[in-house]
């Protein structure tokens, strides 16, 4: 089996694959000073809460966006699999051509994304739009180029921030509102929380169609947390939540050899 973790700022996203099949996803609240030991213990509690055994864990891939968090977690996934967990970092294979002006720029979440869309939809133009802590669009050519992308603030953030800064404006429910205006305050920001990321995605996604694919249709693909509320409103060909573990899972398999 394979335990694949997806290292973010707000939450570390796991799975675990058997003869390439998800067995099982979990979650856990994301924060600055974890010891290896905390790590290595919810792991392995998580895991076997779930009724596997974690002695058939053979291998462990991550991607992380928190460079302060790394050591603790390779040291706890070393200390309690007796694993030397494998890192989707520059230099390993991808299989894609990264077109960024610095490659290690591009967060290793976003490059484990389109590993798993160019699997998916070979010799098909890509857009992948990532709900999460900041929603990300990453564009990918028929040819695997990872031509770059966009970064915006997330749809969470986007509602703090509301709070943050205003004396009258709370906190609400992010929820699919089917009025594209409210008659309530709370309500008018659920309005505007999600028509306005339904509006910023179809326009975005026209607008990289006609400036970089010259109008050719690609194939649009959501995920991350936030992307299943938006599953009635036709922004996507595809929503997959599990598109980072997937991707993570194939970077592995392509530099096992070398690991």
């Amino acid at each position: 089996m394979i335990l694949c973790l997806d290292v973010g700022n707000t939450q570390i996203y796991g799975g675990l694959f058997s003869n390439g099949e998800l067995v099982l996803q979990f979650r856990k609240t994301s924060r600055e000073n974890y010891s290896s030991d905390e790590i290595g213990v919810f792991l392995k509690n998580v895991i076997r809460e779930n009724n596997f055994d974690t002695e058939e864990i053979n291998a462990i891939s991550i991607c992380s966006v928190v460079p302060d968090r790394d050591y603790s977690i390779r040291s706890g996934c070393y200390k309690y699999f007796n694993i030397v967990p494998f890192f989707l970092q520059p230099g390993v294979k991808t299989g894609l051509q990264i077109k960024y002006k610095n490659p290690l720029e591009v967060g290793s979440d976003r490059i484990a994304n389109a590993v798993a869309a160019v699997k998916m939809y070979q010799n098909q133009n890509i857009i992948i739009v990532d709900f999460g802590t900041a929603n990300t669009f990453c564009i990918i050519s028929k040819q695997k180029e990872y031509l770059g992308g966009i970064i915006m603030p997330g749809i969470r953030i986007s509602m703090e921030s509301l709070e943050k800064h205003t004396a009258k404006l709370p906190r609400v429910e992010i929820k699919e509102t089917k009025s594209v205006y409210g008659k309530t305050t709370i309500e008018s920001i659920q309005a505007g929380l999600y028509h306005g990321q339904i509006a910023i995605v179809s326009e975005i996604s026209k607008k990289i169609t006609s400036e970089v694919f010259q109008g050719e249709k690609p194939v649009i693909i959501g995920t991350g947390g936030f992307s299943s509320l938006f599953q009635n409103d036709h922004l996507f060909d595809i929503i997959s939540q599990t598109l980072v573990l997937k991707g993570l899972l194939e970077a592995y398999k392509m530099n096992e050899k070398n690991i």
